[in-house]
C-alpha cells in the first residue's frame, strides 16, 4: 500500500490507523486501479442510485441541522467531520462530484465512515427539515466498498459465514440441535414438563434467534423456552438452516446474500406451515426481515406475519398468559434499540413490560424514538477489533445519559445494544447490569410448573 495508501497530514493519518489494522481494507485496495474504481462506482450508481440519490443528494442544502442528532459529532466535541453531512461529503458526494474518479487514499477514508463512524441508526433523519435518509447514503457507500472488495475482513468473515452455513457463526447443524436438547435437559430440572418442539408442522409460533445466541447467550433460549412453556404456547424451532434470522449481508453491502438468507428464513418458515415468526431479542434481524429484506425479494407483503419479541412480550402480559410474581426494586433505565422503535414504533409496548416488573424505573433523556444509538449496531460491532475504539470513543454522549439516570439495571430488548453497552459501561466506569426483557420476564414471572 505504498504509495496510494499514504495519509496526507497528521490528523488523517491518526483517523486512518485502525484502517491499516484492517487486512479486509488493505488487501482489497492493493487489488485495485483507477480504472476498475471509476467503473464500478460508476455502474453502481447509475443502476442503483436512480432517482431517489438524486432527490437525497439535490435536496440537501448544507444546513448542518443533522448534525446534533449524531452521537459521534457530539461525543467528538461538534467535530463537523463527524456530522451525517460531513460523513455524506467524505463519500458518496465525492464519488458523484468526481464521476468515479477518486482515489485510493480517498476510499481508505470513505470506508472507514460507512462502516465504522455512522451506524445507520437514522436518528438524523429525523433532525433533518427535509427528512433526508443519510443511511440510505452511507449504505449506498458500503454497496459500493462491497463490489470494490474493500469491507473490513471481521463484517466480511461473518459475511462468508452467511454464504457458506446460512448462520453468521459457522453453526453446523448438529451443533445447532444439540444447543436445543441441552437446553430442554437443562430447564427440565426446573421445569420437568418443559419442551422445546423441533420441526413441529402447523404451530402457532415459529421461534428464531441469531447465532450468537447457540454460540455463547445460550440461556436466552432456556430462558425463552421456560416463558412459552409458562405461558402455553403452541410454538416450534427449526432444525435446518434458516433458524438464524440474523444478517450482517444487509450492512455489508452483500444485497444478493441479504436476499438469499431472508428467502431461507420465510421458507423454513412456511415448510412447517407456521402461523408467524416471532423473532428474538435483536433489532438488525428485525430490520432484515421485516422492512429491508423482503423487499429486496421483492414480495408484496410478508410471507409470513413477523413479531419482535417486545410486541410478543407484551402480548403475553396483555393476556394474561404470564403473571408477574415478583418486581425489581433497583433503579432501572431503558435503551430503546433504533430498529425496533424508531424503526417500528415498539416503544410504548417496551415501557409496559419492563413496569409489569419493575417498580422504580427512570427514563433517559432524550429517550424513545429520540434516544441516542448504543453505537454498535448497523453491523460497526462486527467490524471487530481493530474499530472498537472509533465506536466506545464515539459514544461518550451515550455513556453520559446513562449515567445521568442513576440506575443500577439497563434493559436493553437487543443483541448488537448489548455489545456496545457493555463496552461503554467498561470504558467509562458507569457499574451498570446489563438485562435483556427475557431475564426480567424469566426472573419474576410466576411458574406454577416448577419444581
Amino acid at each position: 500500500m505504498s504509495d496510494t495508501a499514504t495519509a496526507t497530514n497528521d490528523k488523517e493519518k491518526d483517523l486512518l490507523k485502525p484502517v491499516y489494522d484492517d487486512p479486509g481494507i488493505m488487501k482489497g485496495l492493493e487489488k485495485l486501479d483507477e480504472a476498475t474504481i471509476e467503473r464500478v462506482i460508476n455502474e453502481t450508481l447509475e443502476a442503483e442510485g436512480g432517482a431517489r440519490l438524486k432527490i437525497l443528494v439535490d435536496t440537501c442544502v448544507h444546513c448542518g441541522l443533522c448534525s446534533d442528532a449524531c452521537h459521534f459529532f457530539l461525543s467528538h466535541d461538534r467535530d463537523p467531520i463527524y456530522s451525517p453531512v460531513g460523513k455524506v461529503k467524505q463519500t458518496i458526494w465525492e464519488m458523484l462530484d468526481k464521476k468515479g474518479k477518486v482515489s485510493k487514499e480517498f476510499l481508505m477514508r470513505a470506508v472507514q465512515v460507512a462502516h465504522t463512524e455512522c451506524n445507520l441508526c437514522r436518528r438524523c433523519v429525523q433532525y433533518c427539515p427535509f427528512g433526508i435518509d443519510t443511511a440510505h447514503l452511507i449504505a449506498l457507500t458500503r454497496r459500493i466498498c462491497h463490489k470494490l472488495g474493500i469491507t473490513p475482513q471481521y463484517l466480511q468473515d461473518t459475511a462468508h459465514s452467511h454464504s457458506a452455513t446460512y448462520n453468521q457463526m459457522w453453526v453446523k447443524e448438529d451443533e445447532w440441535v444439540d444447543s436445543l436438547f441441552w437446553q430442554e435437559d437443562e430447564a427440565r430440572d426446573e421445569l420437568p414438563t418443559l419442551r422445546i418442539p423441533v420441526e413441529k408442522e402447523g404451530a402457532d409460533i415459529y421461534y428464531s434467534v441469531i447465532a450468537p445466541e447457540p454460540k455463547f447467550r445460550t440461556q436466552l433460549i432456556y430462558q425463552a423456552a421456560a416463558i412459552m412453556h409458562e405461558a402455553g404456547a403452541d410454538w416450534t424451532m427449526s432444525s435446518l438452516a434458516g433458524w438464524d434470522n440474523s444478517d450482517m449481508c444487509m450492512y455489508s453491502g452483500d444485497s444478493e446474500m441479504m436476499g438469499r438468507l431472508k428467502r431461507k428464513h420465510f421458507e423454513d418458515a412456511m415448510r412447517l406451515k407456521v402461523k408467524r415468526i416471532v423473532m428474538g431479542e435483536c433489532g438488525h434481524a428485525f430490520r432484515s426481515i421485516y422492512d429491508t429484506g423482503n423487499r429486496w425479494d421483492g414480495w408484496e407483503g410478508l410471507p409470513v406475519q413477523v413479531q419482535h419479541s417486545v410486541d410478543f412480550f407484551e402480548e403475553l402480559l396483555r393476556l394474561g398468559k404470564i403473571k408477574v410474581a415478583s418486581k425489581i426494586h433497583e433503579k432501572v433505565t431503558i435503551h430503546d434499540p433504533c430498529n425496533i422503535v424508531r424503526g417500528r414504533g415498539l416503544q410504548e409496548k417496551l415501557r409496559t413490560v419492563v413496569h409489569a416488573f419493575c417498580d422504580n424505573v427512570v427514563e433517559m433523556y432524550p429517550n424513545k424514538e429520540h434516544n441516542y444509538c448504543c453505537s454498535a449496531g448497523g453491523g460497526v460491532i462486527n467490524c471487530g477489533p481493530p474499530h472498537k475504539n472509533t465506536r466506545v470513543v464515539g459514544n461518550r454522549v451515550k455513556a453520559e445519559q446513562m449515567q445521568a439516570t442513576g440506575a443500577s439495571i439497563v434493559v436493553a430488548p437487543c443483541h448488537n445494544c448489548h455489545g456496545g453497552l457493555e463496552d461503554i459501561i467498561h470504558k467509562y466506569n458507569l457499574g451498570m447490569e446489563l438485562k435483556f426483557l427475557g431475564d426480567i420476564i424469566y426472573e419474576h414471572m410466576e411458574k406454577p410448573d416448577a419444581i
